[in-house]
């Protein structure tokens, strides 16, 4: 089956790209890799929570935001492949969590990108990781995601 007939299975749709905030790309090309910029929970350009995990967001909500930051994250990958079944591996996620400095399950909450890139690519989106508290993210998000993906 293909990524976007796996996403439908879930309920869910790539979105629209967003716009990016400053100047940059949502993704670049080079070599054989597709780096995404951080993607951050927005829903037709607006954030579907803000706030930091262990203050106004739940590990469960933070863990819905991550689902939604690698799906707009798979949307930018789209973007510059034009077809999500050229990619060959999902390399590595970088998750952000901004967090107050006692809430130590960012591993968890970024599961909810992990889990969504496995069920999306099977075994290709199997990845590393990384999985950072941090003070603030832009626009007040509680979580950001990037990607580094191989394609053919």
């Amino acid at each position: 089956m293909s990524v976007e007939t796996n996403l439908a299975a879930l309920g869910l749709e790539l979105p629209e790209v967003a716009t990016p905030a400053g100047a940059y790309v949502p993704a670049v090309i080079s070599g054989n890799l597709v780096f995404t910029a951080g993607q951050i929970p927005l829903i037709d350009g607006k954030l579907m929570a803000e706030g930091r995990l262990g203050a106004e967001i739940t590990a469960e909500q933070g863990k819905e935001i991550a689902q939604r930051c690698a799906l707009n994250a798979i949307a930018a990958v789209k973007s510059v492949l034009g077809d999500l079944e050229r990619v060959k591996k999902v390399v590595k996620v970088v998750g952000f969590v901004a967090s107050t400095p006692e809430f130590t399950a960012q591993p968890g909450v970024v599961n909810g990108a992990s889990e969504l890139l496995q069920a999306a690519f099977g075994d290709v989106g199997i990845h590393a990781r990384s999985a950072v508290g941090v003070a603030v993210l832009p626009l007040n998000s509680p979580v950001e995601v990037e990607l580094i993906v191989e394609f053919e």
